[in-house]
């Protein structure tokens, strides 16, 4: 509700403002003084009359002093009086009874947690602003709150079917027993059939690991994922044979990018740049045909010197190729895992402040924030994502026509 101009130039000379701080005080009395009337004309309204005006009273119920009550607020630490009534039966919405934080504090903190902040960098802010101390133990506290929701998120039912899913695995070290151990952050994200994208699970394990992704899968499949078109994954060992247990019909698509990554580690450094524009012409080539010549080209280029660089492509040439059959609509979504590393990215961001998370559940909870943080910013489809399903729909149609 805005103030009227002249009634703030009243306002201002009232109280002799000068400064940002004069302000702040004033806010500071004026917010007390607002509580104390609206405690005020509650009382009222349970005991029947106002103050020092019995003679309209509808109740046997009298008055009975205050007590006195400090609230922590956004404008630090305020002293209350709190009405009270001889029946005991008033009860406060504005300060309810027990609770001596009004701040929105809890909010605050998790907000700032969410961003990736520290304990101590937490205290320090919240101090700063609201003169209010937050300790270590608090934070933990107040950020524990939010474990069912992580579990009930982790658990939430999921749509029967994802055209497109992208598995990839962040690694994090974490304290236990006093040893510091590797742990894998395993993130799973989704596109729907709306061409929408959610990261569908994030769950903490051991070193990255087949066996672990299976079992995400499985996960899946109980919350109700029945149909994947297209998984598109890393080059980790075992990773295909993990996705055809659980999705036989799936197809699998390796990451372009990742292939190249791991085609450089044989590559001289001064020789990256040269061939990995070579190998663009692969990947970008219009049939698989004309792309396994352009290979074949860049083996005689490079086969001699580097061999390994072009067997990494030769021996996966199965998980590498089954996007040239699309259009490119469809391949700008599944030849690479950008769109999860990019999430991974905002993991790190948030992350980076702490080389060793105190427990997994520590590292559960910064996730989850991330991620939710992460999705407010997904509020487009895919572009283009009618010509996409369309053309699914011509492909797979037995496979998505029964979920729309």
């Amino acid at each position: 509700m805005a103030i009227a101009k002249d009634q703030l130039q009243q306002i201002i000379a009232d109280n002799d403002i000068n400064s940002p701080s004069d302000i702040y005080a004033l806010f500071k009395d004026s917010f007390k003084d607002m509580l104390q009337e609206l405690l005020e004309s509650e009382m009222n309204a349970s005991i029947g009359y106002e103050k020092n005006n019995k003679e309209h009273m509808d109740s046997d119920n009298k008055r009975n002093g205050y007590s006195p009550k400090t609230v922590k607020s956004q404008y630090g630490e305020v002293q209350l009086d709190i009405p009270r009534d001889r029946n005991g039966e008033f009860e406060p919405q504005i300060v309810p009874k027990y609770q001596r934080d009004i701040s929105g504090i809890e909010e605050k903190v998790i907000s700032l947690y969410a961003r990736g902040m520290t304990t101590r960098d937490i205290h320090d802010q919240i101090e700063d602003l609201y003169g209010i101390q937050v300790s270590a133990e608090m934070v933990s506290k107040i950020t524990d709150k939010l474990l069912p929701e992580v579990k009930e998120w982790q658990s939430r039912p999921l749509e029967p079917i994802y055209p497109f899913v992208f598995m990839d695995a962040i690694h994090y070290k974490i304290r236990e027993d006093g040893r510091i151990l590797n742990r894998a952050a395993y993130v799973v994200l989704g596109v729907s059939l709306d061409g929408n994208k959610d990261i569908l699970s994030i769950n903490i394990g051991a070193n990255e690991s087949s066996k672990f992704w299976l079992g995400m899968l499985n996960d899946l499949k109980n919350r109700g994922v029945q149909e994947v078109l297209f998984f598109c994954v890393d080059g980790l060992n075992g990773f295909k044979e993990a996705i055809a247990a659980a999705y036989p019909q799936a197809q699998v698509q390796r990451c372009i990018i990742h292939m190249l990554r791991n085609s450089f580690k044989y590559v001289s450094y001064k020789d990256i740049k040269k061939f990995a524009s070579d190998f663009k012409a692969v990947y970008k080539a219009p049939t698989e045909e004309a792309a396994l010549s352009e290979l074949e080209g860049a083996k005689e280029i490079w086969g001699k010197k580097y061999p390994y660089a072009i067997a990494s492509w030769e021996q996966n040439w199965d998980v590498v190729s089954p996007f040239f059959q699309f259009s490119e609509d469809i391949r700008r979504i599944m030849y690479t895992t950008n769109i999860i590393e990019g999430v991974n990215r905002q993991f790190r961001k948030v992350t980076k402040t702490k080389s060793v998370f105190p427990n997994d559940t520590s590292l559960e909870k910064m996730l989850y924030l991330a991620t939710q943080n992460v999705k407010k910013k997904w509020t487009q489809r895919y572009r283009n994502w009618d010509l996409v399903l369309s053309q699914l729909l011509l492909l797979y149609g037995e496979r998505i026509s029964e979920y729309l």
